[in-house]
């Protein structure tokens, strides 16, 4: 059921711009359909999107300045972070959710590395909704790594 909602976002978002997303809360819950703490952390913190998103044949995608800017900004987010406890983890999801809401409004990206942009956007977005209701410290945990190796690997993608 997960999957079947990013599809549809993903399809949404291909006929819109990254400005018609939400800016305060792009949360994508899952409240209806029940899987154990498990199975929702494995596929939530899973990095299948890598194996869909593609390179303009061979180099990396031109990325808007903005675009840059708000990843790097996510990037200092996440080396600066001092995280003791289960609220750093929340605060922390908070500047996230600052830094990706600028880089929604100000995307100006149209065509294959728009298309690209939110194959690696997406999954962020429900992880750092994900990190902001996070219940355990281990939880919290496991999603930061994630959301690490997804900002991170920003720059394998675009420039």
């Amino acid at each position: 059921m997960n999957k079947i909602i990013i599809v549809l976002i993903a399809v949404s978002l291909l006929f819109t711009g990254c400005k018609d997303l939400p800016k305060e809360s792009t949360t994508v819950k899952n409240n209806k359909v029940e899987h154990t703490e498990h199975q929702r952390e494995n596929d939530l913190v899973g990095n299948h999107w890598m194996q869909e998103i593609k390179l303009n044949n061979g180099v990396k995608w031109t990325a808007n300045p903005e675009t840059n800017e708000g990843v790097v900004r996510m990037q200092s987010v996440l080396t600066t972070s001092n995280l003791k406890d289960l609220n750093d983890y929340h605060t922390i999801a908070g500047a996230l959710n600052k830094e990706k809401n600028y880089v929604i409004k100000e995307c100006t990206m149209k065509g294959p590395s728009h298309d690209n942009l939110h194959v690696w956007l997406l999954p962020l977005i429900e992880k750092i909704d994900a990190l902001k209701e996070a219940n355990t410290l281990a939880e919290a945990q496991h999603i930061y790594k994630s959301i690490e190796q997804n900002v991170n690997a920003y720059d394998d993608y675009f420039e």
